[in-house]
């Protein structure tokens, strides 16, 4: 016979996992979001758009990284702006259609996506690992 303080305890250790269960079946997923106002994608979703679209007509790719590092290779058509000139040249990121932020790893084009967000971008995509991703890829890049 099974003492009742281990079927107590037993019990309590199967409702604990079935709410902690429900708990994360039942929040939001975030998968893909990196913050409210744009979402993280992988270099091979900014590869497609290139394969699909039209650089500067379809979408925009944002390179926030310095001129130096642009000069030794970029994504083509990619339109440079460094993210320490982003807040004042605002008004050159267009607003109709989607903008793929990168720079060298990831983090500068956080950065931008945020203040990009915060500044009601709506259609705001970081491009996960940056150059140093897209360059394990094989994309290729332009100088």
């Amino acid at each position: 016979m099974i003492d009742r303080t281990m079927a107590h305890r037993a019990f309590a250790a199967s409702a604990l996992w079935l709410v902690l269960g429900l708990t994360a079946a039942c929040t939001p997923s975030t998968a893909g979001r990196s913050d409210p106002g744009y979402r993280t994608v992988d270099v091979a979703v900014v590869h497609e758009a290139l394969q699909q679209g039209r650089v500067g007509k379809d979408f925009t790719i944002l390179d926030v990284r310095t001129p130096a590092e642009y000069a030794e290779g970029h994504i083509a058509g990619a339109m440079l702006l460094p993210v320490q000139e982003l807040a004042a040249r605002l008004d050159e990121v267009p607003r109709d259609r989607p903008v793929y932020v990168h720079c060298k790893g990831g983090k500068r084009s956080a950065r931008a996506a945020r203040l990009l967000a915060s500044k009601e971008y709506t259609n705001i995509r970081d491009m996960r690992g940056g150059i140093i991703a897209w360059r394990k890829a094989r994309y290729p890049l332009v100088k």
